[in-house]
């Protein structure tokens, strides 16, 4: 027996890396210090940060890579896993400095792992982040034919007297809505039941309520809001920010709160998108399950003083993001939504 006949190809996996060399090093930045092939990724920290702190967050896709799967299409999963380690860091006032990636799969499909790679890549050119390196494993016995998993760990840095942690935040604030471009990466398991079982559409199917087909609505990348919020965090103009990801307004709000401060949602500020309302209609979902799942076209939330309000939203709006006033923060604990 050889290792190829027991279900693992070198070769291929050789010729993968080889194909993603020109990708990854399009990365590289001038702190970059290591190539591909190293047995670890070297970065030099920046300089011109007084106390610098490194902030570190690490993530995957979930089950909107079984939408991936159905549909063939592979490089905007890469994007979704950069751009939601970016957000989560970005909530700490951090911008990022490099991305590692891990993908998993049965059988090596040399075309599959460069659209995935191809993904993360473009993401990491957008955001100005280095992929620094990454690890690509066959394990034929773990995962059935023409799966993967995917993995991603992103590290950045703040200043120490910059690094958003809510502290600032008081009762009066006022909380100020960034779209979100689609489900982003939460809620895929309620959605995929909804959509390929109870409704019975496929991929290229279309979407009822929208304009788009299941595949192309359900796979629409996650946004990041670095270059949106970066002159922000550069002006220390907010005082928290909030990624709306699992669990939705009610769980993700409340973790940039000081202890006995809450929030008031207004309902009526914006139009929930489409997608959502097809979502619950096919699945008979109730509205404070839909709240609790997914972001309902708000995926990030910003925490400003009162007087602040109106200019930060001007200044988002000149960037191209369609913000809002969503609410405010209150002295009683836990969100509220009017």
């Amino acid at each position: 027996m050889d290792y190829r006949s027991a279900g693992v190809d070198l070769e291929k996996a050789e010729r993968a890396k080889e194909g993603i060399r020109e990708m990854v090093e399009a990365t590289r930045d001038r702190w970059t210090l290591s190539g591909l092939g190293s047995f670890g990724g070297l970065y030099q920290l920046p300089d011109g940060i007084h106390e610098p702190v490194l902030v570190s967050s690490a993530d995957g896709v979930g089950t909107k890579l079984k939408v991936a799967f159905r549909a063939g299409i592979h490089d905007t999963v890469g994007q979704d896993l950069v751009n939601h380690c970016v957000n989560d860091i970005l909530v700490q006032g951090a911008r990022p400095l490099f991305f590692l990636d891990y993908l998993a799969t049965g059988e090596m499909d040399e075309g599959v792992v460069e659209e995935v790679v191809r993904g993360i890549a473009r993401a990491c050119q957008e955001n100005g982040c280095a992929l620094l390196g990454g690890e690509t494993a066959q394990m034929p016995d773990f995962y059935s034919p023409g799966e993967y998993d995917l993995a991603g760990f992103i590290v950045g840095i703040v200043a120490r007297d910059r690094i958003l942690d809510g502290s600032r935040v008081e009762a009066g604030d006022r909380l100020v809505a960034l779209p979100s471009s689609g489900l982003h990466t939460n809620g895929y398991t309620l959605a995929r039941r909804i959509v390929f079982e109870r409704a019975g559409l496929g991929v290229d199917d279309p979407l009822p309520g929208t304009e788009m087909s299941v595949g192309s609505a359900l796979l629409r990348v996650h946004k990041s809001y670095l270059r949106s919020l970066e002159p922000e965090l550069r002006q220390d103009s907010v005082r928290a920010l909030a990624h709306i990801t699992g669990g939705g307004i009610p769980g993700n709000l409340p973790r940039v709160l000081p202890e006995g401060l809450g929030a008031v949602i207004r309902r009526e500020s914006w139009s929930i998108p489409p997608l959502f309302q097809t979502l619950a209609e096919l699945g008979g979902v109730e509205e404070s399950e839909m709240f609790r799942v997914f972001n309902l076209g708000v995926g990030m939330i910003a925490v400003v003083p009162r007087a602040e309000e109106s200019v930060l939203i001007g200044r988002l709006r000149e960037r191209g993001e369609e913000a809002w006033s969503l609410g405010e923060v209150t002295g009683t604990p836990g969100v509220e939504l009017t």
